[in-house]
C-alpha cells in the first residue's frame, strides 16, 4: 500500500496562485500514476490531473489546461500541483491520489489522500 498526504490548501483570492504537495510513504515504486481529484461542495468527485512515474505522460481536466501544471520529484516521493489564475470554481478539496496504472488514474479506483481545502474568493 502507499500512504498519501496532502498540504499547501489555504484561501486565495481570485487570480492568485496556490501550489499543493502530495508525499507518499510507503510502496511508492508500485504506483506508476499519482495525480489529484477534487471535490466542491453538493458536486461528485472529479479528475484534474495525472502524471506518470517518470512524468514522460501527464493530462489535465479541460476546466484547468493551461491554469495547473502537475509535476513529480521521485527522489522526495512527492508529487505537486501548480494553480495558476485561480477562480472561484476552484473552490474544492483536492485529494491527492495514486494508482497502479496510468490508463487506470481517471476511473477513480485510487489509493486516496486525506484532502486539503482550497477557497478562491471572488
Amino acid at each position: 500500500q502507499v500512504q498519501l498526504v496532502e498540504s499547501g490548501g489555504g484561501l486565495v483570492q481570485a487570480g492568485g496562485s496556490l501550489r499543493l504537495s502530495c508525499a507518499a510513504s510507503g510502496r511508492t515504486f508500485s504506483y506508476n500514476a499519482m495525480g489529484w481529484f477534487r471535490q466542491a461542495p453538493g458536486k461528485e468527485r472529479e479528475f484534474v490531473a495525472v502524471i506518470s512515474w517518470s512524468a514522460s505522460s501527464s493530462s489535465y481536466a479541460d476546466s484547468v489546461k493551461g491554469r495547473f501544471t502537475i509535476s513529480r520529484d521521485n527522489a522526495k516521493n512527492t508529487v505537486y500541483l501548480q494553480m495558476t489564475s485561480l477562480k472561484p470554481e476552484d473552490t474544492a478539496v483536492y485529494y491527492c491520489a495514486a494508482a497502479l496504472y496510468y490508463s487506470d488514474f481517471r476511473k477513480g479506483n485510487n489509493y486516496w489522500g486525506q484532502g486539503t481545502q482550497v477557497t478562491v474568493s471572488s
